[in-house]
């Protein structure tokens, strides 16, 4: 075949592939939704950019101009470029997920969440209470070794609040193990007909309740609230939410409704998974300021409290009202 031929024959077809290279080159999915008659669908693009490398080949065997040979191989080699090429990073994907998607999700599991809350809540506020009238209890929800270093992370003459040792940083890697570990301890354990979940959130809440109690009655209250206040709303309200992934996770388990059991379990696990990358975030949030401000000795109450305020109102008014008016809300 002559070359005049063959450009007659697919002359149409490189042009088209090079028109939807430029109106796909850098901004693909904004102009994906648009109509044009003489513009190559998406899904026909393989195909065709085959076929561009086998008329490139072509032109080569059969000693076709230099200018035609260019031509082709620029084309090949942006439409390579095109398909070929890494994503971009989707960090516009991941705020949208922080700020509307996470808190929907856990809107969504609203029984589930206060069920949680009442679980973990009622149980450390009960025992607080009770240690405040009956200090002796302590005994028997904490060993003596616990109080004695409760006492002594809590030392009003510590250099820094909540710890014995460590630079921030390395403890920033400790609280995120720790508190990563118990987030997903609490969500996983869901699979334990949810009783599992239910065990570790009031395990959880005496265990706080009776920390929190004992150091308030035995005169160690004000460092010990300078210290958790700064990272209790992230940290406290993590636990909760992993709870309610986890109960939820239960509950589908036990009374899969229409759904076939392993169905409706599956379904659980990608709702608690959406939940729990939300957690992991709360999670890292509170690691950071628990390393970074809350172990700051020389901060007065009322900066710390002012603090916390703040972040109590941000993280309920995120969870309240995050993602209202979005295309994914109901």
């Amino acid at each position: 075949m002559k070359q005049e031929q063959f450009v007659t024959r697919y002359q149409h077809e490189w042009q088209q592939f090079e028109q939807w290279l430029q109106r796909r080159g850098g901004h693909a999915r904004s102009v994906r939704g648009t109509v044009d008659a003489d513009l190559p669908g998406d899904e026909t693009i393989p195909q065709r950019y085959r076929r561009l490398c086998q008329q490139l080949a072509l032109a080569r065997h059969r000693g076709y101009s230099p200018q035609l040979v260019e031509r082709l191989q620029q084309l090949s080699q942006n439409g390579h470029n095109l398909l070929y090429r890494t994503p971009p990073p989707r960090w516009s994907r991941a705020v949208e997920f922080l700020f509307a998607d996470f808190p929907l999700a856990v809107r969504s599991q609203a029984g589930a969440m206060w069920t949680a809350l009442a679980l973990f809540a009622v149980p450390l506020v009960g025992i607080f209470v009770l240690l405040q009238l009956k200090p002796d209890l302590v005994h028997m929800l904490l060993s003596t070794t616990q109080i004695a270093q409760m006492e002594k992370m809590y030392d009003p003459a510590a250099d820094h609040l909540g710890r014995d040792s460590g630079t921030d940083w390395a403890m920033f890697g400790h609280y995120i193990m720790n508190n990563i570990s118990i987030g997903l301890r609490t969500f996983a354990s869901g699979l334990l007909a949810g009783i599992g979940t239910v065990l570790v959130l009031l395990f959880n809440g005496i265990t706080i309740g009776a920390v929190a109690g004992h150091l308030q009655q035995a005169g160690f209250g004000e460092p010990f609230w300078r210290f958790v206040v700064g990272h209790a709303p992230f940290e406290l309200t993590a636990i909760v939410i992993a709870g309610g992934a986890g109960l939820q996770l239960g509950l589908r388990l036990l009374a899969p409704g229409r759904m076939r059991r392993i169905d409706a379990l599956i379904e659980g696990g990608r709702v608690g998974a959406r939940l729990c990358l939300g957690v992991a975030f709360m999670l890292l949030m509170a690691a950071f300021i628990e390393a970074f401000w809350s172990s700051i000795a020389w901060v007065p109450m009322w900066g710390k409290l002012t603090v916390s305020g703040v972040l109590w109102t941000l993280v309920i008014l995120w969870l309240w009202r995050g993602g209202r008016g979005s295309a994914h809300a109901h």
